[in-house]
């Protein structure tokens, strides 16, 4: 049973990686000056049906970044048992990815 898990995992985190992925086309897509002004970006939450956007600053965003094993979620939507929640705000929380879903995350990160 305990593969089956780990292959739960593995597709979650890959997924999580896509919608992260989206997210860091829309930081690229903005004007130099404009790292305080507000953009939408996408919930990068297990679900894999969730549209939730979420309102922050390119700033901001770039300090969920600051870790590969960050991610951004609205408030509800994390993982307690995959994730640690390492900051929470207004409208989203910054989680780190712990486990299998970690190193994913870290082997994904398109900043590598």
């Amino acid at each position: 049973m305990r593969s089956v898990e780990k292959d739960t995992e593995r597709r979650i985190a890959r997924n999580e990686a896509a919608f992260r992925e989206v997210n860091e086309s829309i930081e690229r897509g903005r004007w130099p000056g404009e790292e305080r002004s507000p953009a939408v970006f996408r919930c990068e939450c297990a679900q894999l049906e969730c549209t939730v956007l979420l309102e922050l600053t390119v700033q901001e965003y770039e300090r969920v970044r600051s870790d590969p094993r960050h991610f951004l979620v609205a408030r509800g939507h994390h993982v307690p048992e995959e994730e640690l929640v390492v900051q929470a705000f207004d409208n989203y929380l910054i989680v780190r990815k712990r486990g299998e879903a970690g190193r994913i995350a870290e082997q994904q990160d398109p900043r590598s």
